[in-house]
């Protein structure tokens, strides 16, 4: 089993900058992949980034340039760097954590950005 544990969402204005952070515990194997989405009300929850062990990026074409993710494989640690943010990127953000066959889900932090 796996724990997933997120912090760092709150809201900010247009333009501003947040970083979520998310520690895993648990059992947790040597190949995997860690991850952010996010889930807009009334959408489906959408992939935002995701990061393997080894360190290839994967970004959503509406976030590439303005959100880094990295990881820290001794810490079991992800983040999410968010700048630039925009009305759009308002949302829940889930931490993810995929290792065969399962996918572990943190319990969410909202971001919104307003004016």
């Amino acid at each position: 089993q796996v724990q997933l544990v997120e912090s760092g969402g709150g809201w900010v204005q247009p333009g501003g900058s947040l970083r979520l952070s998310c520690a895993a515990s648990g059992t947790i194997f040597s190949i995997n992949t860690m991850g952010w989405y996010r889930q807009a009300p009334g959408k489906e929850r959408v992939l935002v980034a995701d990061i393997s062990r080894g360190g290839t990026r994967n970004y959503v074409d509406s976030v590439r340039g303005r959100f880094t993710i990295s990881r820290d494989n001794a810490k079991n640690t992800v983040a999410l760097q968010m700048n630039n943010l925009k009305p759009e990127d308002t949302a829940v953000y889930y931490c993810s954590l995929k290792q065969r066959p399962n996918e572990y889900w943190g319990q969410g932090t909202q971001v919104t950005v307003s004016s």
